[in-house]
């Protein structure tokens, strides 16, 4: 297949590794996907969370963290890939973290929970690619009709994230229980409705990137197929040596059975996919009342909150895997050994060509 080209910057495979918080994807496993010549993405969901004095200064410590983490990725990638950062507009620290990654010159900001509509403002005068992540055809319309008004820009490129991804969701949970909702190659089809005038209009490309429940290189020719440009995978990734997580992390993956993938409640507003623990079980049954708050999203009372979502994702982070929130995607349960990157997307791509030729 073609070479893909996001801004001037060359994809050698089309896979994009999904931006996983809080700390499971930061320089070490961006930069060895880029490394393979893949798209690897830090995760600007505090990483910052290990520095001594984080819980009194969250802010100076994230956005300080983030050039470290962009800084070590580059280093490992030794002038590959093409490195992206995550930051999620519902951060409460979105504007700061967007400023961050456009200092650190990185090549992509990726975002999700929420509409990014002023981001092409933020990023005005840069070099660095935007990129939304939707879940519908009407949210990418949205976008693209609000960019292109009030800024004369579009999309560098759009991924797309389907009901099987993992961590927070764009559905509710009464969709995802009772199946009402669209599937990753309906809701694909329904953005490339959705985009095409613009694109035909500007004769600007867009590509689209399908997100959620992709596992292999047979995924991967499936939605080539249909359209997509590539993939984004994020919880395949945490079964490698260069994930960022801890050993006890990724070894819940290992053990996981497919039952024990369930969704929760987030403070988020939104149903999120994660591994059944001790955690999920207590809060499931009652509310946990925050330790510590440092105000880290826009719509979380810390006194009605269910649980604190930073606390939680840091615990599991550092280790105590059974005090913490495991976000997984529905696939996580097929994570049996850990290997390394250069493996998963070597296999994913001969997999993908032998579905692409066969």
């Amino acid at each position: 297949m073609d070479v893909l080209t996001i801004k001037n910057k060359t994809l050698d495979v089309p896979i994009i590794q999904g931006g996983m918080g809080v700390g499971i994807s930061l320089g070490n496993l961006a930069g060895s996907v880029m490394a393979q010549g893949g798209m690897g993405t830090i995760s600007a969901a505090n990483p910052g969370f290990a520095r001594e004095n984080f819980q009194q200064a969250s802010l100076v410590c994230n956005v300080e963290q983030l050039a470290i983490e962009v800084e070590k990725a580059r280093k490992v990638a030794k002038g590959r890939g093409i490195l992206a950062v995550n930051i999620m507009v519902a951060s409460s620290t979105y504007v700061q973290l967007v400023e961050q990654a456009v200092k650190s010159q990185v090549d992509v900001i990726v975002c999700g929970a929420g509409l990014p509509l002023e981001l092409p403002a933020l990023v005005k005068g840069s070099d660095v690619a935007i990129a939304p992540i939707v879940s519908s055809g009407r949210a990418a319309k949205v976008i693209c009709r609000s960019w292109l008004r009030k800024y004369d820009v579009l999309p560098d490129f759009i991924v797309v994230e389907g009901p099987n991804a993992g961590g927070h969701l764009g559905f509710s949970k009464e969709e995802l229980v009772d199946g009402s909702h669209k599937n990753l190659l309906e809701i694909l089809e329904d953005v490339l409705a959705a985009v095409k005038p613009f694109t035909e209009a500007s004769g600007r490309d867009i590509p689209i990137f399908v997100a959620g429940g992709v596992h292999t290189g047979c995924d991967l020719a499936m939605y080539i197929k249909a359209g997509a440009a590539g993939v984004q995978l994020g919880t395949r990734f945490i079964g490698t040596y260069e994930c960022d997580a801890s050993d006890a992390y990724k070894a819940q993956f290992v053990a996981a059975t497919e039952e024990e993938v369930v969704l929760v409640k987030s403070p988020a507003g939104l149903p999120g996919r994660a591994l059944n623990n001790r955690f999920v079980k207590r809060m499931e049954a009652e509310r946990v009342p925050p330790n510590w708050c440092i105000g880290c999203l826009q719509t979380c009372h810390p006194k009605e909150t269910p649980y604190c979502i930073s606390e939680a994702l840091i615990n599991a982070a550092i280790g105590k895997v059974e005090e913490g929130l495991i976000f997984t995607g529905t696939n996580g349960w097929r994570i049996d050994e850990i290997c390394h990157v250069k493996d998963v997307i070597e296999e994913i791509m001969i997999e993908f060509g032998g579905a692409m030729n066969g």
